[in-house]
Parts: C-alpha cells; structure tokens; sequence
C-alpha cells in the first residue's frame, strides 16, 4: 500500500462532485460529513491516471469504436479474478448499470407486470421499475440473528403469479452488505427457473468483499441459470471512476441479447466515450494492485467503525460481507425515521443515506459510506459517539 495514499484529504468541492452538492446535502448541509454517495473520496489507480492523461495529450476526440484491447480485458478480469469465463460475444455495452436495468425491463416485460426486489434495497430499482410502468413486487429480506436472509418461501410465492416476470438482484447486495453464496444463488435461480422469472442481476459492487467472503456472480453458477440471466457490471465503484466509465451486460441467450442489442439501437445509446474506453480497459488491465490496496484499507476502516460502535449500545452495525457501504441499525436510539435525521445531521454532523430510502424496511436504519480518509472517519465517529452522548 505504499505507493496508495489513502489517507490523503482531497477537497472534492473542487469539481461539482454529487456528494458535496446541495442537491444531497441541502442548503444547509454543505459542512456535514458527505457520506451518502456511493463513490470513493480516493485518488483513482495511477495506471487510470496516466492513460486518461495519454488519451487527452492526443487532442483528438473525433467519434470512437470500442478499443481492441478493453473486451479482452474485461474478460481476462472476469476469469482470473471471480473464475467466470464470459464469451465476448455475449457481452453488449450499456451507459450505466441503471441503464441497463431499464432496458432488461423495457424488453423483457411489459406495462403493468411484476418485477421482484428485495428491499431494503438500491431505491434507483423502484424507480426504474415504476417509471417504467411495471409494478414493485417486494421480496424483503429477513433480518436474524443480526444477519440479512433471503426469504424463499416468499420469493416462491411472488414468482408463482404468472404477471411476475423479472427479478432485479443485488448481489452482493446495497445497502446491506450480503455477498450472496452460491447456494443462496441457487435456490434463487431453481424458483426464478420454475415460474419463468428472468434473473437480471445488478453485480457493481461484485470487487469488494471482505476476507472470508467471495462474489459469486450469478451467471456463472449453472448453464440453466446463465441462460436465464442478465447480468450488469461495470468498474464504477471498484475503481472510482463512476463520472468516467460506462457498463456492460453479460447475455448469454441469444433471442434476449439481440432484443437488448435493438434496444441499445433504439434508444441511441451505443456511442462510445475514448476517455470512458481507456479508464476501464486500464483498470481491468492493470488495477489490479490499487483495488487490492484499497480493499486492505477499507477492511481496516470497517474494524475502526466496529470498535468504535461497541462504545454506543444503542447503535448496531449489520456486519457487511462487502461493499463500501455500511448499514447501521440507529433503532435503539429511539428516533422516528425523521428525528433521526434531524440529529444525525443537527447533533452528529453526518449526511449519511436514511434507511427509509431503501423501503419501509430501512426505517431506523442508514447507510454509511467508508471509502473515504480514515482521519477524516475517525472524526465523524468522534462526532457522533459525542452526540448519542449528549443526549443521554
């Protein structure tokens, strides 16, 4: 990790970033701990850096075709890093993973059918699902023993009516933090199979897991479940590039990828980005070293966050398997989901992603991102171990 300064304080309020905007934090936000975005306030890989600088000394930004090199980079990504071998062919360009979400479910249902979630869940699937014209088909997750589950009974049950077709999975799942097993897959896959329910899996966060834990992409769990599948990957959140990169979906049926190629057609939505080109083909290429060191630092931002809670009962962290996102379970302090805003942010200094968010599931909860400085997290925890004192 020496050649990564993760500890260095960059003051993102430099570019409009999101996550410093009042647009998030409110008009009278703008000095609050920003941790609600999910994005990384860390330098991206310096391999990312010099090619985008290599790109831009070119001055020439005339119309582009995808590289040469970047497919086989994904690829080579892909099998060498989670064991999935993906066929090129099957791989089509998206502008975003919600994009692509969209466009599995303006294809592959139509106006008025059921698209399962599993809240508390990415609010963007309701939205997309909504907007859309199809209709929210909530699966909760089942919190035991301080431990998100899948509840398969009850995901048989909404998958049984014949007006259900689709299923958006998260996995590994945001906000709570469950790199779903293959086993879990499994049995999600065999009822998905059973009721004709298309698996269309949002797997961006699949790089950042925590030791003992291993992404599982679904896809690559069965032949029968990869050709039920759509999955949607991009290196946004790995390697801090969300403003600069666009997406994949990995099809392996055939009828369905030349309907999401038609769609990509359609729509206009299959140009290319040069910069966006050379950021991902040299993070799959050479990023390797800079993903690992930032996964290494966020473990140790997790265990500063874990001890630092076991000084306040009344808050509880749900122990993330992955992701940057931490959900805490704020329920003990005893708030109405807006009072507990209201002091996180008035008596705590924190704007962090209120669980409400993510569905009736998440009230008196919240979302925490630590991909950030750890200095600048050890304050914040300072910040609100003082609150929770203050008000006793």
């Amino acid at each position: 990790m020496a050649d990564f300064d993760f500890d260095e304080p960059i003051d993102r309020r430099a570019v409009p970033a999101l996550k410093h905007h009042r647009i998030v934090l409110g008009s009278d936000g703008m000095d609050l701990f920003p941790a609600g975005v999910a994005d990384m306030d860390f330098r991206v890989a310096p391999c990312i850096a010099k090619a985008i600088a290599a790109r831009a000394a070119l001055g020439v930004y005339g119309y582009e075709t995808v590289p040469n090199g970047m497919i086989p980079a994904l690829t080579g990504w892909l099998e060498n890093r989670h064991g999935w071998a993906v066929d090129t062919s099957h791989i089509l360009r998206a502008p975003n993973v919600l994009n692509a979400l969209a466009m599995a479910a303006s294809c592959f249902t139509e106006p008025g059918d059921g698209i399962i979630v599993q809240p508390p869940v990415f609010f963007d699937f309701a939205d997309i699902i909504t907007e859309n014209g199809r209709q929210v088909v909530e699966n909760p997750l089942i919190l035991r023993n301080g431990r998100y589950e899948m509840d398969f009974d009850g995901l048989a049950h909404s998958a049984s009516n014949p007006r259900t077709r689709m299923i958006f999975l998260c996995n590994p799942h945001n906000p709570v933090g469950r790199v779903w097993t293959a086993d879990d897959l499994l049995r999600l896959g065999a009822i998905c199979r059973r009721f004709g329910v298309l698996v269309v899996s949002d797997e961006i966060h699949g790089d950042i897991t925590f030791p003992g834990h291993r992404y599982t992409p679904f896809a690559s769990i069965s032949a029968e479940d990869s050709l039920n599948s759509i999955t949607c990957l991009s290196p946004a959140k790995s390697f801090n590039i969300a403003a600069c990169c666009s997406a994949f979906t990995v099809t392996p049926d055939e009828t369905r990828r030349k309907a999401l190629n038609a769609e990509n057609s359609r729509l206009t939505v299959n140009k290319n980005n040069a910069f966006s080109s050379v950021a991902m083909e040299a993070a799959f290429s050479d990023g390797a070293p800079w993903l690992d060191a930032v996964r290494v630092y966020l473990h140790g931002n997790l265990e500063l966050v874990r001890k630092r809670l076991a000084d306040i009962p009344e808050i509880c962290l749900i122990e993330p398997e992955g992701t940057f996102l931490l959900w805490i379970d704020f329920r003990g302090l005893g708030f109405a989901p807006d009072d507990l805003t209201a002091f996180l942010r008035q008596k705590a200094g924190w704007a962090i992603t209120r669980g409400l968010a993510f569905g009736q599931q998440g009230a008196g909860f919240g979302r925490l991102n630590i991909a950030c400085p750890r200095p600048r997290l050890e304050k914040a925890l300072d910040q609100l171990l003082a609150a929770t004192k203050g008000r006793l």
